[in-house]
């Protein structure tokens, strides 16, 4: 069901950004974050409306920072409590979980 979802977008900027997917009749879900430095972020918020409901969109979204985090070397503070609660059924996750 996650192979049917469209495509995240990343919009960034400067100090604050998010991830999106975009959905039929322009529903969106996204996930905010907060840049903290160069080397953290913080993930605010994640609204998933319900055109995207039962469909994996949130833990998407997470998954994707989490990947970007990886890759760039920087650590993530899960403020979000759906991002938080990802991290914590997501131990592999633990190399980019800010301690």
């Amino acid at each position: 069901m996650l192979d049917q979802l469209p495509d995240i977008e990343l919009e960034d900027r400067g100090s604050k950004g998010r991830y999106v997917l975009r959905g039929p009749g322009g529903a969106e879900a996204e996930m905010t974050f907060t840049k903290i430095g160069e080397h953290q972020l913080i993930i605010d918020h994640t609204e998933v409306p319900d055109a995207f409901r039962g469909q994996g969109a949130g833990v998407r979204l997470v998954t994707r920072a989490v990947e970007d985090a990886r890759a760039a070397g920087k650590k993530i503070i899960p403020l979000c409590p759906f991002a938080n609660a990802q991290f914590r059924r997501h131990p592999e996750w633990a190399d980019v979980l800010k301690q």
